[in-house]
């Protein structure tokens, strides 16, 4: 049998200063014909991720690209064809977006965009524009709770809107206490926390979501109990990442990137073995171990949703 052939991609994710990003309806005889998708078009031989996009927003949208960052880079098998879809945030441009082979083009909202039709290929990104490029861990010994309330309070001031908390070593009724407040101090800041736990008990206190552990990940045996959940996942390679992808988390961490002071003995992955573990993967990934904000465009450009950690990012 015949191998699909696989089709290279460059496609713009624009947004504007109101948070809305720009969509275009594929033509009728299309692949995919009526179906709104990110603006782009097949990368040429040779061309670099880049200019592909560069060239291809110039083409059809008549715009030129000023300030783009690497967003995701997936893969999807239609059966008759096999597409790497290499997507960039597009924040910055010279002219005024319009569709230059006839298209039609709209700005809509994150909420108005995940109701959109769109090819299977497109989804994983949505799920990517909707989460933060940062993610902060609580310290793993919660033994003076007015402390870790105060570290939390520094950092919701940061600006940081994901937040991961474990509470290990607590009793069952003092750890459900204290990560209820977490919750709706989390909510009142317009933040989402993931309890490191069971989904049972992140739906008891009020918790957005469940960062399941690489225990947990490997254990469960439906999706079921994750529904309405923001689910994260705890990895460590390409086993456990699979494995998340195929319970629907809605992202996952992947550590150890570089050396950290917690697990002197891990192994570091590189930012080599990082990129090479999420490179086609249809799943944000967040880089973590050894890292900070100060990493964000390094992360970026190794194909990671964005930066998560503890001693880095924690207030």
């Amino acid at each position: 049998m015949t191998a699909a052939p696989t089709i290279e991609v460059a496609a713009g994710v624009l947004r504007d200063a109101d948070g809305r990003v720009l969509v275009a309806q594929r033509a009728l005889n299309a692949h995919q014909g009526g179906l709104w998708e990110f603006p782009g078009g097949k990368r040429e031989p040779g061309e670099s991720r880049r200019r592909a996009l560069e060239r291809e927003l110039a083409e059809e949208l008549g715009i030129q690209v000023t300030r783009a960052r690497p967003l995701m880079r997936l893969a999807h098998d239609y059966g008759d064809r096999r597409v790497v879809l290499d997507t960039w945030l597009v924040e910055g441009w010279r002219g005024e977006p319009h569709g230059r082979e006839g298209q039609s083009l709209r700005w809509v909202t994150q909420a108005e965009l995940a109701r959109l039709p769109m090819p299977a290929a497109d989804r994983p990104i949505l799920q990517a524009l909707s989460l933060p490029p940062l993610l902060a861990i609580s310290p793993p010994d919660p033994a003076d709770e007015r402390q870790l309330l105060a570290g939390l309070a520094r950092t919701l001031a940061r600006g940081i809107r994901l937040i991961q908390l474990r509470l290990p070593g607590l009793a069952p009724v003092r750890r459900r206490r204290l990560a209820r407040i977490c919750a709706q101090r989390c909510r009142a800041a317009g933040a989402r926390l993931l309890l490191n736990a069971s989904p049972a008990e992140a739906r008891a206190v009020g918790a957005q979501g469940v960062q399941l552990s690489s225990r947990r990940l490997a254990a469960l045996r439906h999706a079921g109990v994750l529904d309405g959940l923001l689910v994260g996942a705890s990895c460590h390679n390409a086993a456990e990442l699979r494995r998340a992808l195929a319970l629907g988390a809605d992202f996952a961490l992947l550590s150890p990137v570089l050396p950290t002071a917690s697990h002197p003995h891990a192994r570091p992955l590189g930012w080599k073995g990082f990129a090479n573990l999420v490179d086609e993967l249809p799943l944000p990934v967040y880089a973590l171990g050894g890292l900070d904000a100060t990493r964000l465009d390094e992360a970026w450009a190794h194909g990671a949703q964005g930066v998560a950690g503890i001693r880095g990012l924690w207030g």
